[in-house]
């Protein structure tokens, strides 16, 4: 069974890591961001060796988003950033494991991702199953 692994983040939590936190929010250093990617990187490969990755990508941050609604019928396109508490999918994982019990097992290792002091407290992870047909879908 294929399960998809999903983390989140704001605009706020991309500026915080790129050097430019807001007010409250914990301050990344290069060694943090460098200690995230290592982290991320040992993840992959970790994966890729025990045969469960099917693909992973991290998104640019929301400031280059574009979410499209539809208004009175017809489509209304607007440009991130969003409200600046609003998460939005950070990057995701596809992992093809022989359970749910192991692709939650997979996405735990996430909270141990290195970052400063008290981003751990506010992270969070899904762990969604796949559905390859719609009689897959439970509605």
């Amino acid at each position: 069974m294929k399960y998809m692994i999903l983390v989140y983040g704001s605009q706020q939590d991309y500026d915080a890591m790129a050097g430019n936190p807001a007010p409250g929010k914990p301050v990344w250093s290069p060694q943090d961001f460098a200690a995230m990617g290592q982290f991320m990187e040992e993840f992959a490969r970790e994966l890729t060796e025990s045969g469960e990755l099917v693909e992973t990508r991290g998104l640019t941050a929301p400031v280059h988003a574009r979410r499209i609604r539809l208004r009175d019928g017809a489509p209304v396109v607007t440009d991130g950033p969003y409200a600046e508490t609003q998460e939005v999918l950070a990057g995701y994982w596809i992992v093809e494991c022989g359970s749910f019990d192991r692709a939650t097992e997979i996405a735990s290792r996430l909270a141990q991702t290195p970052g400063p002091a008290g981003v751990a407290d506010t992270a969070y992870t899904d762990v969604r199953p796949l559905a390859e047909s719609r009689e897959e879908l439970d509605l």
